[in-house]
């Protein structure tokens, strides 16, 4: 692990580290590097194996500006950083980030890795990763029915596995960069989440972590796959006002009929920002 002097002090990682307001006992736990587990109040763990979210919110429950739900967490965050240093935090402990196509639309200049969205952490959530036995950044998997995805997006140029259905192979072939891996399951409309969960685990991946949209988390709750969520709260109104302005889930009824009820494990506070840590009922 490298010389914690050697890096930025705690200041520079977070000018105010999270307070930890209450954390269930016997709850998954990692020691985090120092400057990490100082900025973050305290350490992390995720049982194995995890599918996790993290999404941000506004008070008023949106999750997306939309329209099509497209990704907004910078808007809804007002890039509090806080919030970013999580996201960061979460990335790094995460094999792969799995993604909606409208999120890599919405995105166009993203990399989802720890360090792109937080990078003055950058060496610290290197040693994290070195120490969790990844590899030096998560893998992105990028979830397309239609295969309607931009080519040219950096993150793809990176290396990238897209998992569509045959129809959306059909229309990616020969437009991916050469370090991308294309994967179909069946003839659509929709993907079986069941499925692609199945095969990540077959390519060794234990630590999911999906960053939306909700229309994929949607899928994912409603294939009783999702094991935990962390929201950040956003003291932000968002409004509606005639647009589509999407929660944490889209596509899917759950109220009154079928609800999925969560235990509240943890809580983080910085400044107005809550950060609220849910495991799922089984």
């Amino acid at each position: 692990m490298a010389n914690p002097g050697a890096e930025h002090s705690v200041g520079e990682v977070l000018a105010d580290p999270l307070d930890l307001l209450y954390e269930e006992p016997g709850l998954a736990r990692t020691d985090l590097p120092e400057l990490l587990g100082r900025a973050y109040g305290g350490g992390l763990g995720l049982r194995s194996p995890c599918l996790y979210a993290n999404f941000v919110a506004s008070l008023d429950g949106v999750a997306a500006l939309g329209p099509e739900g497209l990704s907004s967490g910078s808007a809804i965050s007002g890039r509090e950083p806080a919030d970013r240093f999580v996201m960061g935090l979460l990335r790094a402990f995460a094999d792969v980030v799995l993604v909606g196509a409208g999120t890599l639309r919405a995105t166009p200049g993203h990399h989802w890795t720890a360090d792109h969205v937080y990078p003055a952490a950058r060496r610290a959530f290197a040693d994290l990763r070195l120490s969790l036995s990844r590899a030096a950044a998560p893998e992105l998997v990028v979830v397309t029915a239609s295969g309607d995805i931009p080519p040219e997006h950096p993150a793809l140029r990176r290396g990238a596995l897209v998992v569509t259905t045959a129809p959306g192979a059909e229309r990616l072939a020969g437009l991916l960069p050469a370090s991308c891996t294309v994967l179909g399951f069946g003839k659509g409309p929709r993907l079986p989440m069941t499925d692609v969960l199945a095969a990540l685990s077959a390519r060794g991946h234990k630590a999911v972590l999906t960053e939306g949209g909700p229309r994929l988390l949607g899928q994912l709750v409603q294939e009783s796959l999702l094991d935990e969520l962390f929201l950040t709260v956003s003291p932000v109104l968002a409004g509606r006002d005639g647009t589509a302005r999407a929660g944490l889930i889209t596509g899917l009824e759950l109220l009154p009929d079928r609800p999925v009820w969560a235990d509240l494990v943890s809580v983080r506070r910085r400044g107005p920002y809550l950060f609220l840590r849910y495991r799922f009922l089984r």
